[in-house]
């Protein structure tokens, strides 16, 4: 998944992105597994414990991997993601 691709064709194309798809798919469950540890484990867990300096720290990490994406692009993608997670942390925790 990390090695460079050239697709030629449409259909190359979208096979690259799938595989790049499932691996995401695959990252964000492993993320959001390890989140709902991190709930379990803060003083405040859930929304009222988020760390915005920290969030704001793992966006500017991330563009230095993701440049052509940068810090605006990825904050909100972030963002969504870390709010998934808070959300899922939530519901299991009423289970």
């Amino acid at each position: 998944m990390l090695r460079p691709e050239t697709p030629a064709t449409l259909p190359e194309c979208r096979e690259a992105i799938d595989r790049v798809d499932a691996a995401l798919a695959t990252l964000l469950e492993r993320r959001a597994d390890l989140a709902g540890t991190v709930q379990r484990l803060k003083p405040v867990g859930g929304f009222a414990g988020r760390d915005m300096a920290r969030e704001r720290a793992l966006v500017a990490r991330m563009a230095l991997r993701a440049p052509s994406l940068g810090e605006a692009r990825l904050a909100p993608i972030m963002n969504a993601v870390i709010e998934a997670g808070l959300h899922l942390a939530e519901e299991r925790a009423r289970q």
